[in-house]
This record gives C-alpha cells, sequence and structure tokens, in this order.
C-alpha cells in the first residue's frame, strides 16, 4: 500500500514548515494553506493554535 506521510517542509517554510508541508500533503499551493491560516487565527483565534499542534507533532521532512 502507498500512502504520503505528512512532514513539514524543509525548503518551502516561513516559519517552522507546516503550511509547506501541508500543501505537499494535498498537493495545493502553500499560499492557500497559509491564507487559510491566517483567516483561522483572525475570525477564529484557533489558527495559532492548531498551527503550533501541527508545529509540534509532525516531523521534519
Amino acid at each position: 500500500m502507498n500512502y504520503k506521510k505528512f512532514t513539514r517542509s524543509l525548503t518551502d517554510r516561513k516559519i517552522a514548515g507546516v503550511c509547506g508541508g501541508l500543501g505537499a500533503y494535498f498537493n495545493i499551493d502553500p499560499t492557500i494553506v497559509r491564507i487559510l491560516f491566517i483567516c483561522l487565527l483572525i475570525f477564529g483565534g484557533s489558527g495559532l493554535l492548531l498551527y503550533l499542534i501541527f508545529w509540534i507533532v509532525s516531523p521534519e521532512a
């Protein structure tokens, strides 16, 4: 069985590589993921918490 594993990006990173890793995992532009995290941060406040959780639990590539 061939499956993808989520890892933080080492090359496409602004802070910790979480958005770059999610972009690669879902095969979308990491800028879209960054915008989603910012929207969650502004409108719900959960963006920062989610980002920190992904940062802590995901390994680097």
